[in-house]
C-alpha cells in the first residue's frame, strides 16, 4: 500500500485510499475536467471560510483537498493552510493554483485514513465531497482521525452526497438525482457519472453520518439538506 508523507505503511488489512474508488483521476486531464465539472468558486469559498471564522493564523486543514480552491483561499486570507489528498495529480493541480496567487499552503500525499497531522491542532478542519469514497466502517474511522487533529472547541465542516430520505424511497429519490442533475458531456458531471457514484462509491444516511459524528467525539453545531441527496454538517470538537 502507498505511504503518505507523514505515516509508515498502514497494515495490509487497512482500506486502500490510494485506488481510484468510482470515477478514476488518476491524470491531468481527468483532474482539469473535475475542477471545471465541480463549478469551482473562490467566492463561495470564501462564503464558507466566513463561516468557519477563518482569518489569519488560523490552523487549517482540508481533507481530500481535491484541486485545492479552498486551502489556497485559506491561504490567500493569511491562515496556516493544510491540503491533504491521495491523488498527487490533483496535489500538483492545487499547487499550481497556489502560486498563480502566490501562496504557499501546505500540501500533503495522504488520505483520510492515514494522515498524521504535525505542529499545532488545527482550529478548523473541513471535508468536502469525497468522504463517499469510504465505506461506513472506515468513514468513522476517518472521523476519529479528523477529531484528534482537531482541537477542542474547534469546528468540523462535512458536506457530501448523503441521503436523507426514508429507505423505503430510495430509488425513487436516486434515479431522480440522476436525471435532473447530469449534463451533456463538456458542460459538467454527467448521467453516467452520478450512476457510476451511486453504483460504485459509498455514499449513506444522514442518521448514519449523524451517530458517526456524534461517536467522534463532535456536537453537532448545524445541518442543512439543501434536497434529498446533499447535505452538510458544522460540528464542534468537544
Amino acid at each position: 500500500m502507498p505511504r503518505c508523507d507523514t505515516t509508515p505503511a498502514c497494515p495490509a488489512w487497512y482500506f486502500s485510499e490510494y485506488g481510484p474508488v468510482g470515477i478514476d483521476l488518476g491524470s491531468k486531464a481527468a483532474v482539469a475536467a473535475y475542477d471545471r465539472n465541480q463549478g469551482t468558486d473562490p467566492h463561495n469559498d470564501d462564503a464558507l471560510l466566513d463561516r468557519l471564522g477563518v482569518t489569519e493564523g488560523t490552523q487549517l486543514v482540508d481533507l481530500a483537498c481535491g484541486t485545492g480552491s479552498l486551502a489556497v483561499q485559506a491561504a490567500r486570507r493569511g491562515a496556516v493552510a493544510h491540503g491533504v489528498d491521495v491523488s498527487e495529480e490533483m496535489l500538483d493541480f492545487a499547487k499550481a493554483r497556489a502560486d498563480r496567487f502566490g501562496v504557499a499552503p501546505r500540501w500533503h500525499h495522504a488520505g483520510f485514513l492515514d494522515y498524521t497531522h504535525q505542529g499545532p491542532l488545527a482550529d478548523v478542519v473541513t471535508t468536502k465531497a469525497a468522504l463517499h469514497q469510504l465505506p461506513d466502517f472506515w468513514k468513522q474511522q476517518a472521523l476519529l482521525n479528523a477529531a484528534a487533529m482537531l482541537r477542542p472547541g474547534g469546528s468540523f465542516y462535512l458536506w457530501d452526497v448523503i441521503f436523507s430520505f426514508e429507505p423505503s424511497s430510495a430509488r425513487t429519490h436516486l434515479q431522480q438525482w440522476i436525471d435532473t442533475a447530469g449534463r451533456p458531456e463538456g458542460e459538467g458531471f454527467t448521467k453516467a457519472d452520478f450512476e457510476v457514484h451511486v453504483r460504485e462509491e459509498f455514499s449513506t444516511y444522514t442518521w448514519i453520518v449523524e451517530g458517526m459524528l456524534q461517536r467522534s467525539g463532535f456536537d453537532i453545531v448545524s445541518h442543512d439538506f439543501p434536497c434529498p441527496t446533499h447535505a452538510e454538517f458544522h460540528c464542534r470538537r468537544r
